[in-house]
C-alpha cells in the first residue's frame, strides 16, 4: 500500500490540482453546472492527502527551500496577495456590496411586517396575509426574522414572501 501511495502521490496532486484549477476558473467566470462549487471545495480538500504524502516523502528537499530567499519572498508575496481579501471592504468594492446586502438583509429581518409594508408600498394587511399563507404567523411587534424563526422558516423563505408582495 505504501508503494502505491508513493507511486501515485505526485500524479494525484497533478490531477486534483488541474480539477481545482479548472473548476476555480469556471466558478470565477460563473459558468458550469450547479454542483461545481461543491466539487471544487471537496476535491480541493482531498488534494491535501496526496500533498501530505508528497511532502512526507520529500521532506528534506522541501525544508531546504526554507534556507533560501525565494521561499521567503514567495510566502511574503502570497500573504500580501491574500490580505486584501481579509480586510473589511468599503462600499465601492465588490466585497463592500456584499456587506451592504448583508446589512440590508439584517435590517429587513429586524423590521416588523407593518414597517416593511411601508417600504413595499403595500397595505400591512396584505403583507400579513402573504406571510400567513406561507406558514409564517404574524404577531404584532415581532420582527420578520423572529416570526420566520418561530415558524421554522428560513430568512430567504421570509424574504421570498416579501418579494411576492412587492410583485418581484
Amino acid at each position: 500500500m505504501l508503494q502505491f501511495l508513493h507511486r501515485y502521490a505526485t500524479p494525484l496532486i497533478t490531477g486534483l490540482f488541474l480539477v481545482s484549477l479548472i473548476s476555480g476558473l469556471a466558478l470565477f467566470l460563473h459558468i458550469g453546472p450547479a454542483g461545481l462549487h461543491g466539487m471544487h471545495e471537496i476535491l480541493s480538500l482531498l488534494l491535501m492527502v496526496p500533498l501530505g504524502l508528497h511532502l512526507w516523502r520529500n521532506w528534506r528537499p522541501f525544508t531546504a527551500h526554507f534556507r533560501r530567499a525565494p521561499m521567503a519572498v514567495a510566502l511574503a508575496l502570497s500573504a500580501a496577495m491574500a490580505l486584501p481579501f481579509l480586510l473589511p471592504a468599503d462600499d465601492a468594492a465588490p466585497g463592500g456590496q456584499r456587506a451592504a446586502m448583508a446589512g440590508l438583509i439584517r435590517a429587513t429581518m429586524a423590521a416588523t411586517p407593518a414597517e416593511l409594508a411601508v417600504v413595499l408600498h403595500a397595505p400591512p394587511e396584505a403583507v400579513a396575509a402573504a406571510l400567513e399563507a406561507a406558514g409564517i404567523g404574524v404577531t404584532e411587534g415581532l420582527s420578520l426574522g423572529a416570526l420566520a424563526a418561530s415558524a421554522g422558516k428560513s430568512q430567504p423563505e421570509a424574504a421570498a414572501v416579501l418579494l411576492a408582495v412587492a410583485g418581484g
